[in-house]
């Protein structure tokens, strides 16, 4: 994920921050203790507003939604990388039982 000059952004290139939105002290104390001794962290894409900037700064975006964010520069135009993770086997045998019944409904009309 590198910009024109490689490694450094300018104002109004797309990038992505990190921050920490709770920290583990500041956390619900009703979530599982697994989870209570994590942060709470975003991944946030936006544009520079900062003139320029190298990975690990401290920066300035506004998101798609307009927020003004302050947070970590991880990436310069960065991808997509999600996926729907592995095939749930229940829900594969769901699915085609679903699509047999659609199937049946069709063919009796």
């Amino acid at each position: 994920m590198k910009s024109k000059n490689n490694d450094r952004a300018k104002k109004g290139d797309l990038v992505q921050v990190y921050l920490v939105i709770l920290k583990p002290e500041e956390r619900v104390k009703k979530l599982p203790e697994c989870t209570k001794r994590v942060p709470y962290e975003a991944w946030v894409k936006g544009i520079l507003i900062d003139e320029s900037a190298v990975i690990g700064d401290r920066v300035r975006i506004k998101s798609f939604i307009g927020r003004e964010i302050t947070g970590t520069m991880t990436g310069i135009n960065p991808g997509y990388n999600h996926n729907f993770g592995l095939p749930q086997p229940e829900l594969v045998q769901i699915g085609l039982e679903a699509w047999l019944e659609t199937r049946k409904t069709e063919e009796d009309k």
